[in-house]
């Protein structure tokens, strides 16, 4: 996490952009004169910034802030950051407790200059049962492609609502998704039928979503801010649960580091395996072609693997 004084002086910058800034009305002329006819969306994370690349396709430029290869839940802007946001037309995030930076600049973007987006709001959360955590909710929503479509939806309201010329466009664009969404979902609901456990032991407390959409049931080594050390207590726990339930693989992910999923897999005789939350990808990655749907179709592969 940052100090106190990186943060004491961010606010201090923020607090100085708003009055720098102001409040003035930013005509449909002005956005599309601003950034050579295209919206400038800002994103806060990797999977906002994909979903809002596939409803704006080519009438947007993105800008996403968390850094490729970097988890999001710690990360907080730089002043650049922060003076970046007020030039953008949009400004998508995930809400939930997702971003702990953002309620602390969001009154100085919050303007009639930038529209913004909390994709979550609206859709039914899961409740942390961790308070200590100072998470209320599970943010990971978009691992349950039912809810990333609610969230596709209200990219493309929001970019009609800006954009209104390009209202078809966006519409295209979404109904196209809406269709590839709804095969993902099948895929899953007929590849899970066919497992014969349920139970995956996961680093990061991160699928719930994904679960309650499917049927089974994740057992986490930490919490939903993947930034707790387990106790002793709690490897003790995770480990007679992976012998019991003859567990096969123990799953982390890219952005975490491995080396308590690898200690208690060698303990209990299991592999290891990445289950990505899309939280963010590799530069090597996005040029591969990986995105929210091939990243998620490599996630069913390795649950298969593991609980077929």
């Amino acid at each position: 996490m940052k100090s106190n004084l990186v943060k004491t002086a961010c606010l201090v910058l923020v607090i100085g952009l708003v009055f720098a800034v102001g409040c003035s009305k930013q005509t449909s002329e002005d956005v599309k004169a601003n950034h050579d006819g295209k919206l400038s969306v800002h994103t806060s994370f990797y999977t906002m910034a994909d979903f809002a690349a596939k409803i704006g396709g080519d009438k947007i430029k993105i800008t996403n802030l968390v850094p490729s290869g970097t988890e999001p839940h710690d990360w907080e802007p730089a002043p650049k950051d922060i003076a970046s946001l007020e030039k953008a037309d949009v400004f998508i995030y995930n809400g939930a407790g997702m971003e702990g930076w953002v309620e602390k600049i969001l009154g100085s973007i919050n303007n009639e200059k930038t529209t913004v987006l909390e994709a979550s709001k609206g859709l039914k959360l899961l409740e942390n049962a961790d308070k200590d955590e100072g998470l209320q909710y599970d943010p990971h929503v978009w691992l349950n492609p039912a809810l990333a479509k609610k969230q596709l939806e209200a990219i493309k309201n929001t970019f009609v609502s800006v954009d209104s010329a390009n209202k078809s466009y966006y519409e295209k664009n979404y109904n196209e998704y809406i269709l590839k969404f709804d095969e993902l979902d099948k895929e899953y609901n007929q590849t899970v039928a066919s497992f014969s456990k349920k139970d995956l032991v996961v680093a990061h407390e991160a699928f719930g979503y994904l679960c309650n959409a499917y049927g089974l049931k994740q057992v986490a080594i930490e919490g939903l801010g993947a930034e707790s050390e387990p106790t002793p207590a709690r490897m003790a726990e995770i480990s007679k649960f992976a012998k019991e339930n003859e567990v096969k693989v123990i799953f982390f992910e890219e952005l975490i580091s491995p080396k308590i999923a690898e200690t208690i897999a060698s303990e209990v005789g299991a592999a290891t395996d990445v289950l990505n939350p899309l939280e963010g990808l590799s530069d090597e990655q996005v040029k591969a072609g990986k995105e929210y749907l091939s990243v998620m179709r490599d996630n069913l592969k390795a649950l298969e693997r593991a609980l077929k």
